[in-house]
Formats: C-alpha cells, sequence, structure tokens
C-alpha cells in the first residue's frame, strides 16, 4: 500500500511541474492527488503497523493492536490537524489580500507616486528599489511587483525601459519579501508553523537581502539604459481619486505589519492578528 500512495504523489507531483506542458492547473493534480492518497490510506488503514500523530509530533504507541474504528478515529484526527494548519495559511493570506485590496479601493498606492519628483532614470530606478524592497516586506513580493510595475506605466512610457525598471523592480521585490515572515508565501508557511521567529528571520536574512537589492541597482545604475533623464512629458502624477487614500496606505501597512508585534506579544497563530488588522482597517473603510 505504500508503493501505490508514494507512485500517486510521485504522479501528482509530476503533473504539478509539469503545469504548462500538459495545459492543466496544478489545483487540479493537486486536489486528485490529496483524495486518492487518503482513499488509499483509508482503505488500507489495518495494514499499517504505525501511525505518525502530527499533533504530538510522535509515533502513537501500540497502533497495530488498535481496532479498526479507533484507527479511523487517529486517520480523522490527523485530517482535521492538517486541514486546520492548511485553513491557518489561507485565511492569513485572504487577510492580508482583503487589506491590499481595501488600500487599492481607496487609491491608496497612488500616493506613492508622490515619492517620484525627479526624472533622472537612475534616481528612479533607485527609487523603485527601495520601494519595491520595502512594500514586499509588508504586502509581499508578488503583489509589491504588480502595484509597482502598475504605476512604472504611467510614468515610463518606452516599453524597453519599462522591461529594464521591471526586471530590477522583480529582483529588490524577491530580496525585500526574503527577510520578512509576511513577505513571501514561503517564510509565511514556516513562520505560521512556528519554524522560523521573526526576530530571527530580520537577524540572518536582512543583510543579505538587502546586499541582494543593491548589487543589481547598482550594477544597472551603471549601464547605459539608465544614462540621462526621462522626458519631460512621461512624468504623469495624477492626484488620488480619494482624499483618504494616503490615510488608508499607512493605515493598511501599518495593521499589516502589526499582526508579527501581535503574535510575539499574545502567542496567538498569526491569522487571529490578520483577523483583527482587518476588522481596523474595514472599520474605518465604512467611515471613510
Amino acid at each position: 500500500m505504500e508503493s501505490i500512495i508514494i507512485i500517486v504523489f510521485v504522479a501528482g507531483y509530476m503533473a504539478i511541474t509539469l503545469e504548462h506542458s500538459i495545459k492543466i492547473d496544478k489545483l487540479i493534480p493537486a486536489l486528485i492527488m490529496m483524495a486518492i492518497s487518503w482513499a488509499l490510506i483509508a482503505l488500507g488503514i489495518d495494514a499499517f503497523n504505525n501511525w505518525f500523530d502530527s499533533s504530538k509530533h510522535g509515533l502513537v504507541e501500540g497502533f497495530a493492536a488498535i481496532d479498526h474504528e479507533g484507527k479511523m478515529h487517529l486517520m480523522e484526527e490527523t485530517l482535521l490537524h492538517h486541514l486546520g494548519k492548511t485553513a491557518e495559511i489561507l485565511v492569513f493570506l485572504l487577510g492580508a489580500m482583503t487589506i491590499v485590496e481595501i488600500i487599492d479601493y481607496f487609491d491608496g498606492f497612488s500616493t506613492i507616486k508622490n515619492f517620484i519628483k525627479t526624472k533622472s532614470k537612475k534616481k528612479i530606478l533607485w527609487i523603485f528599489s527601495v520601494l519595491a524592497f520595502i512594500l514586499s516586506a509588508i504586502i509581499d513580493n508578488l503583489t509589491a511587483t504588480i502595484v509597482l510595475i502598475s504605476i512604472l506605466q504611467k510614468i515610463v512610457q518606452d516599453r524597453n525601459m519599462r522591461l529594464w525598471y521591471a526586471g530590477l523592480i522583480i529582483i529588490a521585490a524577491n530580496a525585500g519579501g526574503a527577510w520578512s515572515p509576511i513577505g513571501d508565501v514561503t517564510t509565511t508557511m514556516l513562520w505560521i508553523g512556528n519554524k522560523v521567529t521573526t526576530l530571527n528571520l530580520i537577524k540572518f536574512l536582512f543583510i543579505p537581502s538587502l546586499a541582494c537589492m543593491i548589487l543589481p541597482a547598482l550594477v544597472a545604475s551603471m549601464m547605459k539604459p539608465f544614462e540621462g533623464e526621462l522626458d519631460i512629458e512621461e512624468i504623469k502624477l495624477d492626484k488620488p481619486k480619494n482624499r483618504f487614500s494616503g490615510t488608508m496606505l499607512y493605515l493598511g501597512l501599518g495593521a499589516i505589519v502589526f499582526v508579527p508585534i501581535f503574535k510575539t506579544v499574545t502567542h496567538l497563530p498569526p491569522y487571529v492578528g490578520m483577523m483583527l488588522s482587518l476588522g481596523v482597517v474595514a472599520t474605518f473603510a465604512e467611515i471613510y
């Protein structure tokens, strides 16, 4: 039975990695793999001599001697444990993305354009790199990249020049997301699973991440595409559509940053802090 389960897992994982080749969304083989694997475990549970208790992080003593109903109960508890851990991550990410959506609804990210008051290509490169590094540590690297590239499109009209800037934004955003517990899905999962702590992440990864942002930007700033200035007609800094855009931007970002502090003080799971932050931001959104 173990061999069959391993074969199902490997086949499902292969289908996930070949998503673009086989033209099937990776969610589909993941769901099928999960259901078939657990079905095989349920059907052959009496043949297993050992069972790993995920909640206690150890083998169940005398598992082979437990009756069928007892084994099924243990399996259901294990399923519920994993469902709960997965739900923690999903609820946390949904809360964070909802806060980002609220900021965007109030046109909060347009406030960032106020930081760009120069036509120098090099200065704009450094401004976007620093913003990507900071924002990605708060609202995750993918969201930060999307936000900054959307702003970039309003400032730089030349497509080739935009590609240069976009490349550096992506590098800076990935670097910024690495040192923060809320900056990347991977670090978020490790943080929620208590595999890493906020202070140790910052302590050991901030300097390397900063170097990963600075060095590419430094090299790029010495390259020909970033010489000179942008044409004056290329700078388009529209006023925010909502008068509370700046308030909602800083409130939303502050609410997300508050989550690691909440976890450190209360020792509650991060999604609880994220739900509190979402509630506060949503309250102000209703008032405004």
